[in-house]
């Protein structure tokens, strides 16, 4: 066996955390995920850095925040200068693979021309929109000859019989990086519906419902059955491929990531499912296994994102650029926590010009109410919008941003928040205080 470790990521859309059996989610939705979690790790508290697609996309290539790769709302394309994980990888002598949703070409449901895959040269098989080239059962993308592929059956189990042939294939001789990508368990966007396969269609019709969810306005009612049918199909794609890397001698050498672009407040927070700042939104499962890695462990620090492609280059023994803003994990998974941060920055784009910082304790977001969500990618000004204290109200139901018995915090988090813009590259802002309860 090489000592140079595959690494692949399997890559889901608009999965919350809690979901997961391994994050204490009561449905039994995830046996594979929970296994996996168990030969490696999980981190704990894994967010998102910009809770929508196409931005969460480009940093998870680039290592870098939404405004700094340029890719800061949907409907853009990421740039040619970009180097992303393609390039790293495929410089260090890997074979690539990509599958599925691509989402930074700003080709929608065209095919991806070569020149914008990032870097992907060889396998490819994907849709810039997977959303608008295929349904639920109706699976249709692009191979690397942009000619269009249509495959039978359901499209999470369609997309998985690709990745299982890309990893028996018996005449590669050099490792892999392979990058999965699936839709699910986004809702499908010209259904406003969260489909899931058929075999699965009456299972979870009385589900379990998140507590920051119970009691709110919102479509979650609904959404729930289809949202978890879809996880569930998730995890029996991953135990398919897990199977085929066992089978063909290839897991014990194999880096795997399982993780997801952002999470899902079901139009709970906003008028849609996303784009908050809110945990439901942006918190996100996060486990990582392969050679090396210890078993079991469960790191309890903040890791973002934009973290994981420092941390998949570091577990893979080849360097990590300066150019990267993300911060290497893996001393984290060896229970080295020396510098490390426990705060994660987020910026939010499209329902707002908004930025975020969450610590282990508290949650501070201001937004610029004269600015565009989908016109502009930062500002010179933002006022207070949420201050919850996730220790006495983890599911956010009071905003205590106004009161001033919280000053200090506020301030506090202020300080540690406009820090973080300025060290993703954004000019330094004026916060302003907020005027009233919220």
């Amino acid at each position: 066996m090489s000592d140079t470790p595959n690494v692949l990521v399997f890559f889901t859309d608009q999965q919350r955390w809690d979901t997961c059996g391994c994050y204490g989610g009561p449905m039994n939705l995830t046996p594979n995920l929970d296994a996996l979690a168990a030969r490696g790790v999980r981190f704990e508290h894994s967010f998102t850095c910009q809770p929508v697609c196409a931005p969460a996309r480009g940093s998870l290539q680039t290592g870098k925040h939404g405004t700094a790769h340029s890719v800061w709302r949907n409907g853009l394309a990421l740039p040619d200068s970009e180097r992303t994980l393609a390039h790293h990888f495929g410089d260090a002598g890997y074979d690539l693979g990509y599958l599925g949703k691509w989402h930074l070409s700003a080709d929608v449901d065209k095919p991806v021309p070569v020149e914008r895959r990032g870097g992907y040269t060889g396998y490819w098989e994907g849709a810039d929109v997977l959303e608008f080239t295929s349904h639920p059962y109706d699976a249709r993308w692009f191979d690397e000859n942009n000619q269009e592929v249509h495959y039978e059956g359901y499209r999470v189990d369609a997309q998985t019989d690709r990745a299982v042939e890309f990893i028996r294939n018996p005449r590669r001789h050099r490792p892999f990086f392979f990058f999965i990508s699936y839709l699910e368990p986004h809702h499908q966007n010209d259904m406003d519906e969260f489909v899931g396969p058929e075999r699965y269609a009456k299972s979870y019709l009385n589900p379990w419902v998140p507590q920051d969810l119970q009691n709110r306005p919102g479509d979650w009612y609904k959404s729930l059955p289809g949202y978890y049918a879809c996880v569930k199909a998730l995890d029996d794609a991953l135990g398919r491929i897990v199977q085929a890397l066992e089978e063909t001698g290839q897991l014990d050498n194999t880096v795997i990531l399982f993780t997801s672009d952002h999470g899902c407040h079901f139009r709970t927070r906003n008028a849609e499912y996303k784009r908050s700042c809110h945990e439901g939104c942006v918190r996100t499962p996060c486990v990582l296994t392969g050679p090396g890695i210890e078993k079991g462990r469960v790191v309890p620090e903040l890791v973002s994102l934009v973290d994981m492609p420092p941390t998949l280059l570091s577990a893979a023994g080849l360097p990590v650029p300066d150019t990267m803003q993300g911060r290497d994990a893996m001393p984290l998974t060896r229970g080295d926590n020396t510098n490390w941060a426990n705060e994660v920055f987020i910026q939010i784009s499209e329902s707002e010009v908004g930025r975020a910082i969450r610590t282990e304790r508290w949650k501070y977001s201001v937004y610029a109410p004269d600015k565009g969500g989908w016109q502009v990618p930062d500002s010179d000004r933002y006022v207070e919008r949420y201050l919850y204290d996730l220790h006495a109200d983890p599911h956010e139901q009071v905003n205590l941003v106004g009161r001033k018995d919280y000053d200090a915090v506020r301030q506090d988090l202020k300080r540690r928040l406009i820090a973080q813009m300025v060290a993703a590259g954004e000019a330094e802002p004026v916060i302003e205080d907020a005027k009233y309860y919220a």
